[in-house]
């Protein structure tokens, strides 16, 4: 190699240390590449993510590749520039050369490109991909024998390798790359994907009509009182029941007897022949599972049954879609009805008042993981019925009982102002 010109040695280093900075920009770019933006480009036959989507479907081979690459392209860059000292300066200049070299393969072939590549890993990682997957194929000998030695070193160790499921996410850590999104998400559909997400965490019981409040046609009462609810009733569907909504009849479409009713021939039976079969939902059916069922079983309308057959409640198709979108209604009077504003800036909240319900419309961060009412939590906290003018600390939340019988919590006045922010990390 004595014989080979300064200018030729100078040309073949530079070249060296292009190479090296490919094989760098390339190993931090093809990793930085986002795995589901390259899944979706790849669908979209963009060919660039096409290839290198097939190499990352094997990262060791891809990782052995661009480290044999680098390691022979910085070896020959050292060996040569140590020529070039020797040719100019003597066997002095071979330690300089070689720390300059090192300097300069630090910052040209190794700090900038990797940073580079962090910063926009498609635009490296895409074209690196046309040239790594035939090089791959040309040094594939190779390339297995250092992957079958690096194997051997990790089983030494006890070291497990197990490619399976490598990117799967939990649903937390999906909820995280949801949140975190950004401007990508507008904010109304990152609250909308986080709602469909935690519909795992629900049940029917959380956002069910009690069994007390279900608005129903009671079979028994007169028919000038039946008519009266079937054309006033806010309702498209109601439960029909015989003196209480244990005897449950059915679940009547009032569209169907409206005709009846213009005609003033509405009758008993005309309620029960155009009635549906009830449907039962279990007690403590998660949210995601009973989305399903409705579109299952082609239902809008669910009898929350326990285990022993009672009616617990009611829920509906609308009610477990407005935990996913929010509430339909843009009446503030229909959202809050159970909430009442006082001067002095605090609530009077019925004791009735769903406690998932307050927190959606309200903005609170009452605890949802015990009882589903703010008199359940009130008598939770206590363990006793409460005298009015008591007062309690819930989540941060002054709580007084204005009003309570001998059984349970009637009013309650909450002052969110003077709740303490509560610090995430």
């Amino acid at each position: 190699m004595s014989e080979i010109p300064l200018g030729a040695l100078a040309l073949v280093l530079l070249v060296l240390i292009v190479l090296s900075a490919f094989f760098s920009s390339s190993e931090t770019g093809m990793m930085a590449l986002n795995r589901y933006r390259l899944r979706h480009l790849a669908r979209h036959k963009h060919r660039g993510a096409i290839r290198a989507k097939a190499l990352l479907e094997r990262p060791e081979r891809l990782i052995g590749l661009i480290l044999l690459g680098n390691n022979l392209v910085n070896n020959f860059a050292a060996a040569i520039a140590a020529i070039i000292a020797f040719k100019l300066y003597g066997e002095t200049a071979v330690a300089v050369a070689t720390f300059i070299l090192t300097f300069v393969m630090l910052i040209i072939a190794e700090t900038a490109p990797k940073t580079l590549a962090a910063l926009h890993p498609e635009r490296i990682a895409f074209p690196a991909a046309y040239v790594l997957g035939p090089l791959l194929r040309l040094l594939y000998p190779f390339v297995a024998v250092v992957n079958w030695l690096a194997s051997g070193v990790l089983k030494l160790l006890r070291v497990r390798i197990d490619t399976a499921n490598r990117e799967a996410l939990s649903t937390e850590e999906l909820r995280t790359v949801v949140t975190e999104a950004g401007p990508l998400i507008s904010t109304r559909f990152q609250k909308m994907l986080v709602s469909i997400l935690d519909l795992e965490k629900g049940a029917v019981d959380d956002i069910m009509v009690p069994r007390n409040e279900i608005s129903g046609i009671d079979l028994e009462d007169p028919m000038n009182e039946i008519i009266e609810q079937v054309v006033h009733s806010q309702h498209t569907r109601l439960p029909i029941y015989r003196g209480d909504i244990s005897e449950i009849a059915g679940i009547l479409h009032l569209r169907r007897v409206l005709k009846c009713v213009n005609r003033g021939e509405l009758g008993i039976q005309d309620l029960l022949d155009n009635a549906d079969e009830p449907y039962f939902v279990p007690a403590g059916t998660p949210l995601s599972t009973q989305l399903r069922n409705f579109q299952r079983h082609a239902e809008r309308i669910g009898l929350i049954v326990d285990e022993y057959g009672d009616i617990q409640g009611l829920v509906t198709l609308e009610d477990l879609l407005e935990e996913i979108v929010g509430e339909f209604t843009t009446d503030p009077a229909d959202q809050s009805h159970d909430v009442h504003p006082q001067p002095d800036g605090t609530y009077l909240v019925d004791g009735t008042a769903n406690v998932r319900e307050l927190n959606r419309s309200m903005r609170w961060e009452l605890p949802t993981d015990g009882p589903r009412t703010i008199n359940g939590l009130v008598l939770e906290h206590l363990e006793t019925i409460p005298e009015p003018g008591t007062s309690l600390l819930i989540a941060g939340y002054p709580v007084e009982i204005v009003h309570a019988t001998s059984s349970t919590v009637k009013t309650a006045r909450i002052k969110p102002a003077l709740r303490r922010p509560v610090r995430r990390r």
